[in-house]
């Protein structure tokens, strides 16, 4: 209950909601509070789980609520608070969300349980001994430590004669965690040998590590260099400078977190925690735990692990720093590669960003001597960097058969490979059987319920998919429209249809496809890595994620069916993904002594990004875009950010986007685009509005936006959604 503050002392309590700010509570007499402290404070008519974000002293004015209870577990650091903060001021956000990103409950915060073992004592031949408890010992013996259940179990008995004999001293009773340490990294473990160039850049990052404080470098390097063994060399100094320093290695999908586990197991002994998606809770609970009590030395996350709680992170590293993965688009909306930077600043530590297609963003601050720029220009050993050359469909007699994609050249190359005993990649960024379901009777498009995004074709399973809300049903056998029979067809090919069309054309050879639809969990992933590095698949038919961080020593070509896809439509990044994504798929080929080539599939052979990847001048390419983006104030030369508002209804939707319009703060150096409707118009049932904000490098665009956002009231049936630097414009 409320009461007039005798105790000076008071509490600014942040909460993981929707809320603006932190809430004042008195400290009750002998309760100990700090900054960072977790606690449990009253709000409404419930207690909720908070951190105290700050303390003051002195009278009030007013009556203020006590705290009700601090909760165990180490207290969040200056650094990480700070990094909230900035982050909610950054993407035009209240605190209470980006706090939320970070907590994971009251669960972690407490110790976790014990599980009892037992195994023999060597005091059991002091005993006298039934035939039960004869048993007992022959099967505790025979599992060396195991539960009472499991004892009782392989002797016959029942559990209680095992407390029992461990009462009277015939076994020895062990106490262990439920959720045990994480085993600790061994720095001194010696790696892989590096060449001229590894070495150069590992003494680099040594002394930036050795140095400490906020520092930021980027390692780039061409596929296939050694990228990962030279940061290895910044984590080792890192862990053996302080036996306390924390390190976060964020990867853009989950997909290469087993094979990079494992590289971390092989040179430091020990697997790092994990962090994403797909771990079961009780997992993600003992990771934010070890992580926030200073247990968990290294760390191996998705983009949500720039949110976990560090005692002392001394080195983050962000590894294909390129990649679009890395931008969260639902919920809190934020780019983890940024943000990444923003948190090492807070936290006075070194950032090292890794790829081997940097960013524009990475390579401006990297000219402009903001960042280290580390080169690794060729790869080790006998490997080269793989032929690229163009096959233009334009030309006659390159086109595909009708109802086929891969061309002649294509695939008169991949019978040549697979001649050899080699491995063929091909290349297309579409998931599913066919892009697009018609019917052949009246040309009605199957289009996903409350949303104008058409269905794809999964021919695996039989169904028509929704890739934008997850929505599925089976194949209709009549159209919806029409009501004609046996009418509906996949249009334009999916990794599914270019797989059948690869077994058409090879039946010899072993096909498998390899996208998010068709990898399984994480054993039918590292299964599937595993035929591909050991020779057991021949033609492996992907999309993005087969083009991630995998090493396929017998992969020799890749044909990029489709190497004009992502070319089309308003995304200024647009050429910049293209080339970043045909790099990375064509350095895939040629990674150990056998060299490699890569074929793209173009209409547009002559597109900067097609001409500088066949002409291997990435210069270039990045000095045209470059300009071009200046030229037209476009990140990184100038800022973007979205205001996107939806409502029930269309109408709804143009007069809030209307409001807003109208609503822009004039300021020098911004400009306004739209109203416009997007890509997709409706999503769940939702009409769709984008405006977006144009601003010279020197507006402070994020406070611009939250002004923008607060001059219009609208009803509580519409949304607006601000995206600070946006990627994507569906």
């Amino acid at each position: 209950m409320s009461r007039k503050q005798d105790n000076p002392r008071r509490a600014s309590v942040l909460f993981p909601l929707p809320l603006p700010e932190a809430f004042d509570y008195a400290v009750p007499d002998g309760m100990d509070i700090h900054p960072g402290d977790h606690v449990r404070a009253p709000l409404g008519k419930r207690l909720a789980q908070g951190v105290a974000w700050g303390i003051g002293e002195g009278e009030t004015g007013r009556a203020l609520k006590p705290l009700a209870e601090k909760l165990p577990g180490a207290p969040m650091g200056e650094g990480f608070r700070n990094f909230i903060d900035f982050t909610a001021r950054y993407l035009a956000q209240w605190p209470g969300p980006v706090l939320r990103m970070a907590l994971r409950g009251e669960a972690p915060l407490t110790p976790p349980s014990s599980v009892v073992f037992y195994r023999v004592s060597e005091a059991h031949s002091m005993l006298r001994l039934t035939p039960a408890r004869k048993r007992v010992l022959a099967a505790a013996a025979k599992l060396g430590e195991a539960g009472a259940a499991d004892i009782a179990r392989a002797a016959g008995v029942n559990p209680r004669v095992v407390t029992a004999l461990a009462a009277a001293g015939g076994l020895e009773k062990i106490v262990r965690p439920a959720d045990p340490p994480f085993a600790a990294p061994d720095p001194e473990r010696p790696g892989l040998a590096l060449n001229p160039a590894q070495e150069e850049a590992a003494g680099a990052l040594r002394r930036l590590a050795r140095a400490g404080g906020f520092q930021a470098a980027l390692l780039d390097g061409v596929t296939g260099s050694g990228k990962t063994e030279v940061y290895f060399e910044a984590i080792a100094e890192v862990l053996r400078a302080s036996p306390a320093a924390q390190v976060l290695v964020l990867l853009p999908e989950i997909a290469l977190t087993q094979a990079v586990t494992a590289r971390f197991a092989a040179r430091f002994g020990a697997e790092p925690a994990q962090w994403h998606s797909a771990l079961p809770g009780k997992a993600r609970r003992r990771t934010w735990r070890e992580a926030n009590e200073g247990r968990a030395r290294i760390v191996l996350g998705a983009r949500s692990a720039l949110f976990l709680p560090f005692a002392d992170l001394r080195l983050i590293v962000v590894d294909e720093e390129h990649d679009p993965g890395f931008k969260q688009d639902e919920g809190l909306i934020y780019q983890a590669r940024d943000l990444a930077v923003a948190r090492a600043k807070c936290e006075g530590a070194v950032i090292v960003l890794a790829s081997a297609t940097p960013s524009l963003e990475s390579l401006t601050n990297a000219r402009a001597g903001r960042y280290v720029h580390l080169r690794l220009p060729a790869r080790p050993g006998a490997a080269l960097l793989p032929e690229v050359a163009a096959i233009d469909l334009r030309q006659k007699e390159n086109r595909p058969p009708p109802g086929r994609w891969i061309s002649p050249p294509l695939a008169a190359a991949m019978d040549e490979t697979l001649s050899r005993g080699e491995q063929v990649l091909l290349y297309l960024n579409r998931r599913g059987y066919a892009p697009m379901v018609l019917c052949r009777d009246c040309g009605h498009r199957m289009t996903s319920p409350e949303t104008n995004a058409g269905l794809v074709e999964h021919r695996y399973t039989g169904r028509l998919v929704c890739h934008l809300t997850g929505f599925s049903m089976p194949k209709p056998d009549v159209c919806p429209a029409c009501g004609a029979r046996d009418s509906l067809t996949g249009v334009g090919p999916g990794v599914e249809r270019l797989a059948e069309e690869a077994k058409a054309l090879f039946p010899a050879a072993r096909v498998e496809v390899f996208s998010s639809d068709t990898a399984g969990g994480a054993e039918e992933l590292r299964a599937l890595i595993a035929r591909m590095e050991t020779g057991g698949i021949d033609i492996l038919v992907g999309t993005q994620i087969a083009a991630k961080g995998h090493n396929f020593p017998h992969l020799t070509l890749v044909g990029a069916v489709d190497a004009d896809l992502g070319l089309a439509g308003g995304d200024p990044r647009a050429g910049e993904r293209t080339f970043q994504t045909l790099a990375q798929v064509a350095g895939r080929a040629g990674r150990a002594d056998r060299p490699g080539r890569a074929l793209l599939q173009t209409h547009q052979p002559e597109h900067e990004a097609i001409a500088a990847l066949v002409a291997g001048d990435r210069e270039a390419f990045l000095d045209a875009e470059s300009q071009m983006r200046q030229a037209l104030g476009l990140p990184p030369f100038g800022r973007l950010a979205a205001l996107t508002v939806s409502a029930p209804s269309e109408k709804a939707a143009e007069a809030a986007a209307a409001a807003f319009a109208r609503a822009a703060p004039r300021a020098e150096g911004v400009e306004i685009w739209g109203p416009a409707e997007p890509r997709f118009g409706v999503i769940r049932g939702r009409w769709r509005r984008r405006l977006l904000a144009r601003a010279d490098r020197t507006v402070d665009l994020s406070a611009y936006m939250a002004a923008w956002r607060r001059r219009v009231k609208t009803p509580a049936s519409v949304r607006a959604q601000i995206d600070i630097d946006p990627y994507s414009f569906v």
